[in-house]
């Protein structure tokens, strides 16, 4: 299957308003009594019709040169046609023009073609005059209203990329904390009965094996996602409400007891929700064995009328912030998932002791 480029698509629609141009022009100099009185004058002026509207086949490429090459022939055509408007149709280069570059260059290529203008006033009157003037400024016009359509879609296209990079970040912030967390303590483990109990130092040995190359295969894939702005998602699946329960054994691995509950999640909920779910209860665990040096955590799930509801208690100590210093990152990124999904998330420290994390994820508005 054939695909063209941008640059082949935008030259052939460039090329097929350079005809349509010339048909134009063509068609009202062959008219009798509209174009010159002799068949040299008639060549003449269809020669300079051409090359006006060729002007369009490289205009993108020299605005202000094209636009005075076209404004050149116009002064040839307004000589030998003056029934064909001021310039010929020079409001079409002009219209380029102003989609091309900034008004700053545009008005002033604007000004200069209307200059000349009250010389209609001699030739013609002020009917000329007035269709003189209107021309041009209709043709900036329409320039200028497709040039800033383009710049909000561009500026609209930076953003949603700024914000879907921020995302991923995100996830990547995410999967190393936890991963980073794990080999932390199974290190510290193994280091600590490498001599006494060489099996349970080579279990760990494997633990961290295990989660470094976790870590190394999302790690791969989240950066060839930041590397580019739009592209397949990358291969394997995103985790869910599915792999909590191998997330709670392997944080059982290193030393924090991990209580699963589950009511009413049966039917699979769309991915963005578990996906969503599955970072919060990751988030919450890893900052209960990183900064709360927790020993148990308790993961509850409940869904019910369209809204996932879990929560994450913990019995560690939340470390102590100082006064306005705001939330951790963390916490503000799991706050984000939930509101990206419509839903809410509460965190903070228990009155008895403790830490909790409650979410609450509207299932209907990521469908």
């Amino acid at each position: 299957m054939c695909r063209w480029s941008k640059s082949t698509i935008l030259l052939l629609i460039d090329g097929g308003i350079a005809a349509v141009l010339l048909a134009a022009t063509v068609a009202f100099v062959a008219v009798p009594g509209q174009g010159p009185a002799t068949p040299e004058g008639t060549a003449v002026a269809v020669g300079l019709a051409a090359v006006q509207a060729s002007c369009l086949l490289w205009i993108r490429r020299k605005p202000a040169y094209a636009l005075a090459v076209a404004a050149l022939a116009g002064v040839g055509l307004e000589a030998l046609c003056p029934q064909l408007g001021w310039l010929g149709l020079v409001a079409v280069p002009l219209g380029y023009v102003a989609r091309l570059r900034p008004p700053r260059v545009s008005l002033v290529a604007l000004a200069l073609l209307l200059a000349p203008t009250p010389w209609k006033v001699v030739t013609g009157g002020w009917r000329d005059l007035l269709l003189a003037v209107i021309g041009p400024s209709l043709g900036w016009a329409i320039g200028e209203l497709q040039r800033g359509h383009a710049e909000r879609r561009y500026a609209q296209r930076r953003q949603t990329i700024a914000r879907e990079r921020e995302r991923i970040s995100r996830e990547l912030h995410d999967v190393v904390a936890h991963h980073v967390a794990v080999i932390a303590v199974q290190a510290a483990a193994a280091e600590d009965v490498f001599d006494q109990r060489p099996d349970q130092a080579r279990a760990a040995l494997g633990s961290i094996q295990v989660a470094a190359r976790s870590a190394l295969t999302e790690l791969r894939a989240m950066l060839h996602a930041l590397a580019t702005d739009a592209g397949p998602d990358p291969a394997g699946p995103q985790p869910g409400l599915a792999q909590l329960d191998a997330l709670a054994d392997a944080v059982r691995a290193v030393g924090l007891q991990v209580t699963m509950r589950r009511e009413g999640v049966a039917d699979p909920l769309p991915g963005g929700v578990e996906l969503s779910a599955y970072r919060i209860v990751q988030e919450s665990l890893t900052n209960a064995l990183k900064h709360g040096h927790a020993t148990r955590a308790e993961v509850s799930l409940r869904y019910d009328d369209g809204v996932l509801r879990l929560e994450v208690v913990n019995d560690g100590v939340p470390p102590a912030r100082r006064p306005g210093a705001g939330e951790g990152h963390g916490i503000l990124g799991m706050r984000e998932r939930a509101r990206l999904l419509g839903g809410t998330l509460d965190a903070g420290p228990l009155p008895t002791g403790g830490f909790r994390v409650q979410a609450r994820l509207p299932v209907q508005v990521s469908r």
